[in-house]
This record gives C-alpha cells, structure tokens and sequence, in this order.
C-alpha cells in the first residue's frame, strides 16, 4: 500500500496485537499514525506515533481521538474468547456502543474512510460452511452462542449500512467496509496462543474432539495486516471506492484440522499430541454446564473456562471461506506461513519441555552424587605420605 506522508490514521484497540502491528506497518509506510486504546502499547513507540488513552464506549474520548484524522481502523473489541465471551455488559459497550460513537464521530469531523475489523462469526454458528463466500445471510442474531458474535454483527450491520451517509456541512460521504478475519496467529499473539501453550504445559490438553476431517481456517497477523491497508486504499476515490459498503472474508486460504495446525506447536515445545478424540456433543454439553456455573459463582469467582460453547463450534466444525471477493476487489494476495516463528517466539521466553536440561540435570547430580560418594570412601583410607 503506498501512503502519503499527509495520510493520519486512528487505529482503535491500537495498542493490541493486530493494531499495533498495522501501526507499525504504516508508519514504515510514512503514514501519520494515532493509536487509541484503553492501556498505554507495552512496546516502545516510535516518537511520531501518538497514543491517545481513552474508552470507546466513552463519546467524548472518541471524538477526541478522531479529529483530523483521515482513515479510522476500528479494530478495538471486547469478548472474542475465554471468561470474557461472558461479560455481556462490557461487550454491549465496547462493540455495539463503541462502533456507534467511532460511526457519529466520523461523520461529525468528516472522515471518509472507516475500515472495520468484524469477524467470521457473523455468518457462523456452529453450522458446517464450505466455502462460503460474501453471499452468505447474517446469522439471525437469536442463534448465536455467544454475546460477542451477536454484538459483532450488530456492529458490521451498522458499519456497512452507515457506507454513502453525508458527512458534516456536505463535505462527501462516508466510505466504510468490514473485513472478517479468520483465527489469528503469530508471533507475540497474547490472546489465544497463551492460553493454548498454558493448557499444553499444565498438561490439560489431552485429548482432541470433532472430526479429524473437519476444517477451520486461520489468518497469520501479516496477512491480516495487509487486508486492513489494501481495504483502506480500496476506500479512496483512487480506486473508485470499489470496497465501499463491502464485507470481505480474510484468511490464509487453506483450510486444516483445527488440532492439527497446532500440532507443530504442541510437539515443537517437546509435548506428545494427544491420540484420544472425544464426541463434539460431549464437550459442547461440558461447556456449556461450565458457563451455567460460571453464571452463577462468575460474580464471586471469575474462572476461566476451559471451553465456552462458540469456542467448540468454532475449533470442532467445518467452516471455511472462499477468499475470491478480497482477491478481486482488494488485491489480496495471502502469504504463506507456518507455526515455526510462533514455537520459536515461546522457546525464547522459556516455554517447552525442559528435555535436554532435565537429563543434564540428571547426569549432574549422578556425578555429584558418585564423586560424594567416592570422597567419603576415600575419607576412611589411610593417608599414605610421600
């Protein structure tokens, strides 16, 4: 993507995995960047990148942020996994609230272009897509398993349904699309991948479930990177506005076997990959009883679920996209990557089994233990002078 210097992007949830590797990227670039997010990046920042600390669902922190910008990556949201898919209230306000106030701001300081960030769980609900492609219907929003797969549609519907509105005193229109991303990997990845290697270390991860032909896809960050900047130039009059009012499936284009694209993971941090394989309905029946109980105790005691429901369907059941649309109308063009830099990434921070260490910690201690041994029969044998 080429960027003019001119060029000022507001990135919310700018200081997260995704948008702050879209900073970077830009910034390379020569493109203004302004990062907008809740907590300061825990990254040293380039000195011409400004970070704005504020609260999306906050109108008045995003009307700040959105001054004199050209180009909004509404990346920002809140309940994709975990403990957090049960936070109904906080994901209200992030998604739903906060896109409502990214949309009015945009209008209210006449910014053209907005990119959002929306996901593929608003075609998805568990059942088997194959190939799916833009065509597809929202899913009704009364059969999603989650609260964040509701508000996510709810937020690309008004994203795309603001596309052509008038902004402020008549000065154009507002352009907007959505990409939906696929599961995101990658280096440095704090949301899922941590989670994952912890199950593996605490050796949870024992068994697999679904079945072994089933797909799912995922989308490496660069990949993902790369949408987002080709979408925004897509926006521009430069190129007749062609992804204005468009969503777009985002992945790397080659669907795998959830367990088995981390397979690599799992035996390159020295851990055996599980053989037994569990019926769906069984895990999906364990995780939802474990979010009944955490409704009842999550008050007191905010566990962390091993599994909620959308996050069985999303690993145990086919659904995959066709990439043709953002191929056509984007130029994407998904690069080719593996686990290798993601094994690497947690080796250097001291994960894996300790194979090597442990046995020259054995060895150690036998040498130790036998040259103890041999000092204190030594001990009981005359001295013999010279």
């Amino acid at each position: 993507m080429e960027t003019k210097r001119t060029d000022t992007f507001l990135i919310t949830g700018g200081c997260g995995y995704v948008g702050y590797r879209l900073a970077c990227s830009l910034h390379k670039k020569g493109a203004n960047i302004i990062l907008f997010d809740t907590v300061p990046p825990n990254q040293k920042v380039p000195e011409d990148m400004l970070f704005i600390q504020g609260d999306i669902s906050e109108y008045a922190h995003v009307e700040k942020a959105v001054a004199g910008v050209d180009c909004v990556f509404h990346i920002a949201s809140y309940g994709m996994s975990g403990r957090e898919q049960l936070n109904r209230q906080l994901i209200e306000a992030v998604n739903v609230q906060g896109t409502q106030n990214v949309l009015k701001a945009c209008l209210e300081h006449r910014v053209s272009r907005v990119v959002y960030t929306s996901t593929f769980n608003v075609v998805f609900g568990g059942q088997v897509i194959e190939n799916g492609d833009e065509s597809l219907p929202y899913l009704p929003l009364h059969l999603h398993p989650d609260h964040y797969s509701r508000t996510k549609s709810l937020a690309e519907m008004a994203v795309l349904k603001a596309n052509g509105t008038a902004l402020k005193d008549g000065s154009g229109v507002l352009r907007s699309c959505a990409l939906r991303p696929a599961g995101i990997y990658g280096p440095g990845e704090q949301r899922h991948l941590p989670r994952i290697v912890g199950y593996i270390e605490k050796g949870i991860f024992r068994f697999v479930y679904g079945e072994p032909s089933s797909l799912v896809e995922f989308v490496h960050v660069d990949n993902l990177v790369s949408a987002h900047e080709l979408a925004a130039e897509a926006l521009t009059s430069e190129k007749h506005h062609r992804s204005a009012g468009q969503p777009y499936f985002i992945s790397d284009g080659r669907p795998v076997n959830n367990f088995e694209f981390f397979r690599p993971l799992v035996e390159g941090l020295g851990y055996p990959f599980p053989n037994l394989r569990l019926p769906i309905n069984l895990i999906y029946f364990v995780a939802f009883l474990t979010e009944m109980i955490h409704h009842l105790i999550g008050p007191f005691y905010n566990f962390q679920p091993l599994l909620t429901r959308t996050e069985v369907y999303k690993t145990g059941v086919t659904h995959y996209f066709s990439m043709a649309k953002a191929k056509a109308e984007l130029n994407y063009e998904p690069q080719e990557y593996n686990l290798d830099e993601v094994v690497q990434w947690f080796r250097s921070r001291g994960h894996g089994k300790k194979l090597q260490s442990s046995f020259l910690g054995r060895l150690l201690r036998d040498i130790l233990f036998v040259s103890a041994f041999v000092a204190v029969v030594l001990s009981f044998l005359p001295f013999v002078g010279s």
